[in-house]
């Protein structure tokens, strides 16, 4: 079956959210963001097998949820590209993924302590932070979700959350848009570390179920303000 071209401000922004999450201290050389196909739904947009700094449109291939390339492409792909494939075929009202190694985040996927929301731009964190062991699923690996076995193992552990902590590896996190899910990913990571901080003083006062709700949906309208500065931050830069 062809797949239909995705729309090329869809593959725009994808090599943005890239490169902003590089620009943020989210990703380095390693980590990905993907999005879900705008005219195909049982299909994504991953770059090939590059560091996020340096994607550029030419390096986006669309995959089905199995992880196979669907469109024609000489680039070898990310070994944890079934991370994506099978957290969308679980969870069909996500349309984009980020997974990163952010330093922050990292003490809370080793101790299995939970990410919980300390102020209103992480608010998204209410239901907490879901745990993944590899261990459970696969024995002794090299920590990579390099199957879609893996893959769906890790999606059942993210379940209904909207972050999951991969202990000795990083962090998932998922939106209903690109921009989100990258909105997420920088403010998982602006949380774990003022967490930590907390923690160190005293008791943490987090936001309750229902302060955290409604922050999230004050912060799902405000997202593109943050979008159009990260953008503008990277300067003029040539993402063809």
């Amino acid at each position: 079956m062809a797949i239909p071209a995705p729309n090329p401000t869809l593959v725009e922004n994808l090599v943005y959210a890239n490169r902003i999450l590089y620009d943020q201290g989210i990703v380095d050389g390693l980590g990905h963001v993907s999005v879900r196909h705008d005219a195909q739904p049982d299909v994504f947009l991953l770059s090939g097998n590059r560091a996020p700094g340096l994607v550029r449109c030419s390096d986006i291939v669309c995959y089905d949820y199995d992880g196979n390339a669907v469109t024609e492409t000489t680039q070898r792909p990310y070994l944890e590209r079934f991370i994506h494939g099978e957290i969308y075929r679980a969870r069909p009202d996500v349309v984009a993924i980020v997974h990163s190694h952010s330093q922050s985040v990292l003490p809370f996927a080793v101790t299995r302590q939970p990410l919980r929301p300390v102020f209103h731009m992480a608010g998204f964190l209410g239901r907490g932070s879901a745990h993944f062991e590899i261990r459970d699923a696969g024995g002794n690996t090299d920590m990579l979700i390099r199957s879609s076995y893996l893959g769906q193992a890790l999606a059942k552990s993210l379940g209904r959350c909207d972050c999951v902590l991969m202990r000795g590896h990083g962090s998932t996190v998922v939106g209903t848009s690109l921009e989100q899910a990258v909105y997420r990913a920088i403010y998982a990571e602006v949380n774990a570390k003022l967490q930590l901080q907390a923690m160190g003083l005293g008791d943490v006062h987090y936001l309750n179920d229902e302060e955290a709700q409604l922050s999230s949906d004050t912060n799902a309208g405000q997202i593109p303000r943050s979008w159009n500065l990260w953008v503008q931050r990277l300067g003029c830069i040539d993402i063809r």
